[in-house]
């Protein structure tokens, strides 16, 4: 029986296997015949597509309104400045100037506008592309090189979530806005980890992020058995569950060296992500 689930796999910073634990995890509910998605969040350099190699059917632009003003009705009163708490738009010397990059779509400054001269026209700021890979529905972004839109893009992104499925978010890595754009709202959040100092000074920085969105987290500890037991105390002391750990294994940084998934590569870690399927699904 297939139980609709929104998941997000996240870590306080890159490197720490969250691309490895969602690909996986997303092929591997696939083939044990749940309708799933894998969405790949990390617009700015998504790769899940490196291991599970889908099929692209379907591109299309994603744009966001920018204002535009006619400078033969606009007289440099100000008032969309003034309004404008991005500066995304000003007034100097009765001359209006708009900075598309700093704009966050609010239309505030088309509604402000006295003498009706500004209007809304599309900046593209990126793509999704979609498709299939054995079974699992593929999506991810892509962030056009220069635009710095990126929480605008995963918001559209998600959009694009079936509501029947289970659909595991590859989120961007850290804690800032495109996180949070990903995160907020979903059922749950895997925080992928490694038993590092600086594991451990991230996950705690992510943790806090997650609590503050009111969502339920859980953690997999990655390279279990490289560093040393603080990770465990600190989950342990705050009563986060660790849902799994993943061994410190070359045959894992070998496979990925060749963009190949984990469960493909090593068929026995199958049986530890039908404990991480379990006790998601429990």
């Amino acid at each position: 029986m297939n139980t609709p689930m929104t998941i997000a796999v996240a870590s306080g910073k890159g490197g720490t296997g969250k691309t490895t634990v969602a690909t996986s995890l997303a092929a591997f509910l696939a083939r044990r015949g749940r309708r799933t998605q894998y969405v790949d969040c990390d617009v700015e350099e998504p790769n899940g597509h490196i291991f599970l190699k889908p099929d692209i059917a379907d591109s299309r632009p994603v744009t966001v309104p920018v204002p535009r003003v006619d400078t033969d009705k606009c007289d440099g009163c100000g008032r969309c400045g003034r309004f404008c708490r991005f500066n995304a738009i000003v007034a100097v010397n009765r001359t209006v100037i708009t900075f598309e990059q700093l704009c966050h779509s609010c239309g505030g400054c088309v509604r402000i506008c006295p003498q009706g001269a500004i209007r809304e026209s599309p900046l593209e700021i990126g793509r999704i592309e979609s498709g299939t890979a054995d079974g699992l529905q593929f999506i991810q972004g892509r962030l056009n090189i220069g635009s710095v839109r990126t929480p605008s893009l995963i918001r559209t992104l998600r959009q694009s979530l079936d509501a029947a499925s289970v659909a595991i978010l590859d989120a961007p890595p850290g804690t800032s806005c495109p996180v949070v754009a990903c995160v907020r709202g979903v059922d749950y959040v895997l925080l992928v980890t490694e038993p590092t100092p600086f594991g451990l000074h991230d996950l705690k920085l992510a943790a806090a992020m997650v609590q503050q969105l009111r969502r339920p987290l859980a953690v997999i500890v990655n390279r279990s058995g490289l560093g040393d037991q603080r990770t465990h105390a600190w989950c342990r002391e705050h009563g986060v569950e660790i849902l799994a750990e993943i061994p410190d294994d070359r045959r894992i940084a070998e496979a990925y060296s060749r963009g190949r998934m984990l469960i493909d590569a090593v068929p026995e870690y199958e049986a530890l992500f039908a404990q991480i399927a379990e006790r998601l699904f429990a």
